[in-house]
């Protein structure tokens, strides 16, 4: 995955809160569909550009899907904003 695909993951808002939501811990698709209006299959294909950016990994318990953060991606990310700083 490159910056390029995460940041253009990150472009969408719908996206962004998604993130917000997993920085408190792994959520369920359903409890992360929950939080949003849209169809269970739009927030799906939310997920599954996070997924495929890197920015969020899956889980398979039983019949439910969990998403986690991966913080490789993220940290990788702090650690290319701070080469800005002098």
């Amino acid at each position: 995955m490159s910056f390029q695909e995460t940041f253009k993951a990150l472009s969408d808002p719908t996206r962004r809160e998604i993130v917000e939501l997993l920085k408190h811990g792994k959520l369920s698709a359903g409890e992360i569909s929950a939080h949003f209006s849209s169809s269970d299959a739009t927030i799906s294909h939310h997920l599954n550009i996070l997924k495929k950016a890197g920015l969020v990994m899956d889980e398979h318990v039983g019949k439910y899907i969990y998403y986690e953060l991966n913080m490789t991606v993220m940290e990788d990310m702090i650690g290319w904003f701070r080469s800005f700083k002098r």
